[in-house]
């Protein structure tokens, strides 16, 4: 599959995001095993997690705990496979959503993660979202520490603007390699982010790049040019929107939502998707709402 780079790390342009198989609706252990072990056989080197996937207050860390059982009975070679993890983000109830970006607890929410995915260190951390309540200086900080402190490998931040960005940037010495923002079709407000960090040469991540769960199966329906080029290659709406998304920037790597094994080998395919110029413009994200 196409290469990208997070860091000084190469990664596939497509990977997988876990959090499908682990919050409400969620499948059974076998079809989720089967789902990454597919994205694994698909060439998949980049796996996205965080320790607030999970459906009760009780199994914390489900998404993390599941990716590293997966990714030790996987029968090939994993060497080269890096799992990104995020810590901030907090679901108390299961449900609702709530933020903690204090340092010591970032610190231990980090070190927690690094227990569940069974590694002396994480090898992406990132700050999931920014907590109103803590100066945003504070929160980097403590991911700066766990990077000098080896916790963490390579360091980077979700749900960021472009002040932001460069905050962490200076915070980190120069080490920030990813930021992780919503970003599809249905969602072009972070093509700000995006381009910035395609200045800066920074990795971006965009989360539910087929706009979301509930939006996902119906990309051709929602966004008609999208379905246009699909029959016209013979290949699915879904794969068209992420190898728009690949187009945009080469620091672009789209981490599609996935439960079943089928749908992420299909979204996989969207990484040797050649468009057409004339093709690219008319998904470009002005076209976003047709």
């Amino acid at each position: 599959m196409q290469q990208r780079t997070i860091g000084t790390r190469s990664v596939s342009a497509i990977g997988l995001g876990g959090m499908p198989m682990s919050i409400e609706g969620r499948p059974d252990e076998a079809r989720s095993i089967a789902t990454i072990h597919a994205a694994l056989d698909a060439g998949v080197t980049l796996i996205d997690t965080a320790d607030a996937y999970h459906l009760h207050a009780d199994d914390v860390g489900h998404n993390e705990e599941l990716i590293a059982r997966a990714v030790r009975s996987y029968g090939g070679d994993t060497s080269a496979v890096l799992i990104a993890t995020k810590g901030g983000h907090l679901r108390p109830g299961g449900g609702s959503w709530t933020q903690n970006g204090h340092p010591d607890y970032l610190k231990d929410a980090a070190k927690a993660s690094a227990r569940r995915l069974g590694v002396d260190a994480i090898g992406l951390y990132q700050f999931h979202r920014p907590d109103p309540k803590v100066p945003y200086a504070d929160s980097i900080g403590a991911i700066r520490d766990l990077l000098d402190e080896g916790v963490i490998e390579m360091a980077g931040i979700s749900n960021a603007n472009v002040a932001q960005i460069d905050e962490a940037n200076a915070i980190l010495g120069g080490r920030l390699v990813s930021v992780q923002n919503q970003f599809s079709p249905a969602f072009g407000s972070s093509l700000g982010e995006l381009e910035h960090c395609a200045a800066l040469g920074i990795a971006f991540l965009p989360w539910s790049p087929l706009g979301g769960i509930r939006r996902a199966a119906d990309v051709g329906q929602h966004h008609s040019a999208f379905q246009d080029v699909a029959d016209a290659h013979g290949v699915s709406p879904q794969q068209v929107a992420l190898a728009w998304e690949l187009a945009l920037a080469p620091v672009v790597i789209p981490i599609p939502g996935s439960s079943r094994p089928e749908s992420i080998r299909d979204s996989v395919r969207a990484a040797e998707l050649d468009l057409t110029d004339d093709e690219l413009d008319e998904l470009s994200p002005l076209s976003r709402a047709a």
